[in-house]
C-alpha cells in the first residue's frame, strides 16, 4: 500500500541503453549488448524529505535524476508522482503540469546558463515556457522572489548581469532560483555544490535546507560525497552499478553500514572514518566495473568469498536490518 506522504515513488525502475555494434556485427547477425544504467531500483521520497543518492561516478545516480525529470525514458518499471503514473507520459504539452511540479538543479551552473541571457531572462525562462504568469509585473515579482529565496539580495542588482559577471556561488544560486521560480514540489539536485569552494558549499546547502523547511519541499540530492549526504539528508540510498545496495537513515548508513560497498565508501572518507572508528583505511581499488558487463557478486569484504558463489547464482534481496534500513547483501545481519 503506497504511503500517501510519498510524493515520489520508483518501482523496479530500469533503464537500458543499447550499444552500437560494429560493421561485422550487423553482417553476421551478432546480438548487440546494452548498458544497464538502472537495474531494478525501488525508491521513495516523502514531502519535505531530503533523500541523498550516493555512489561512485557511473553508478547510475544522474540517470535516475534524468528519469525523474523526464529527460530520459525508462525501459521498465514505474515512476509514480503524487500517486499518478508518469512512466509513459511524453510530449511538451502533456508534461507541462509535471514540469511545473518537478525541477532539476544541474551540476555545472556555467553550462546550465545561456551566456547570452541575463540573470532575469534565465530565471524567467521557465515561467514563460510553462505559461505561468499573465503579465510583466507578475513575472518580475516571481523572478525577484526566486532570486531572493536563493540568497541573491537585493535581486534587482542581478537582473541585468550576465553569467560571466557572476562568481561561481552566484551562478549556482541563479540556477537554484531558476528551479524555485515555478514553485515546484520536488527538486532533483545533481551534485549542486561539487564545483564550489567549501565556504560557498555551506551557503548553498543551508539555502536548500531553509527552502525545505519553509516550503515543505522534497529534495533528491545526488552526490558522490558521503559526508555531504550525512550533513544534509534525512535518508541515504547507496548505489552501485545501477542498483540501490543499501538504504536507511543518514546515521545508519554512515555510522552503521551493513553492505561491504557502503563500508568501503565510509572507510575511504577520513572525516567519517574517524567518527566511526580509527582502524586501518581499506581503500577502494580500481574503477567501477562496466555497466555493459556487470559482474555477479562482489569482493569488497574479506567474508565475501563465503557468499560469492551464492551471489553468482542469485542477486541478494534487500534484507531488513532495522527500522527503514535495508541492505542487499547475503552477509547483512
Amino acid at each position: 500500500m503506497p504511503n500517501i506522504a510519498d510524493i515520489l515513488r520508483l518501482e523496479n525502475l530500469q533503464v537500458r541503453f543499447p550499444l552500437q555494434g560494429g560493421l561485422f556485427d550487423g553482417i553476421l547477425g551478432r546480438p548487440r549488448g546494452g548498458v544497464r544504467a538502472i537495474d531494478g531500483v525501488d525508491l521513495t521520497v516523502a514531502r519535505g524529505e531530503i533523500v541523498a543518492l550516493v555512489g561512485e561516478s557511473g553508478s547510475g545516480k544522474t540517470t535516475i535524476g534524468r528519469v525523474i525529470t523526464k529527460l530520459v525514458q525508462p525501459t521498465g518499471g514505474k515512476l509514480l508522482f503524487d500517486g499518478d503514473d508518469m512512466t509513459s507520459v511524453r510530449g511538451f504539452s502533456a508534461l507541462r503540469p509535471y514540469r511545473h511540479r518537478v525541477q532539476m538543479i544541474f551540476q555545472d551552473a556555467y553550462q546550465a546558463l545561456n551566456p547570452r541571457h541575463t540573470v532575469f531572462d534565465a530565471v524567467a525562462e521557465p515561467l514563460r515556457s510553462l505559461r505561468l504568469v499573465e503579465n510583466n509585473e507578475k513575472l518580475t515579482k516571481r523572478v525577484s522572489d526566486a532570486l531572493s529565496a536563493a540568497g541573491l539580495n537585493p535581486p534587482e542588482d542581478f537582473f541585468a548581469r550576465f553569467p560571466h559577471e557572476l562568481s561561481g556561488g552566484q551562478r549556482q544560486r541563479v540556477v537554484v532560483a531558476g528551479a524555485l521560480v515555478v514553485k515546484p514540489e520536488l527538486i532533483v539536485a545533481d551534485e549542486p555544490v561539487s564545483m564550489l569552494d567549501v565556504s560557498i558549499r555551506a551557503q548553498i546547502l543551508q539555502t536548500l535546507i531553509d527552502l525545505r523547511d519553509r516550503q515543505n519541499l522534497a529534495l533528491l540530492f545526488i552526490t558522490h560525497d558521503l559526508p555531504l549526504a550525512w550533513l544534509i539528508a534525512d535518508r541515504i540510498a547507496v548505489m552501485y552499478l545501477g542498483r540501490v545496495v543499501e538504504i536507511g537513515s543518514a546515521d545508519d548508513i554512515t555510522l552503521n553500514p551493513q553492505h561491504p560497498y557502503t563500508v568501503a565508501l565510509r572507510n575511504a572518507t577520513p572525516q567519517v572514518r574517524d567518527t566511526a572508528d580509527r582502524g586501518a583505511i581499506q581503500a577502494l581499488r580500481g574503477e567501477i566495473p562496466s555497466a555493459a558487463r556487470v559482474p555477479k557478486g562482489c569482493r569488497f569484504h574479506p567474508r565475501c568469498s563465503l557468499a560469492f558463489n551464492r551471489c553468482r547464482q542469485q542477486e541478494p534481496p534487500a534484507i531488513e536490518i532495522g527500522p527503514q534500513h535495508r541492505s542487499a547483501c547475503w552477509l547483512a545481519t
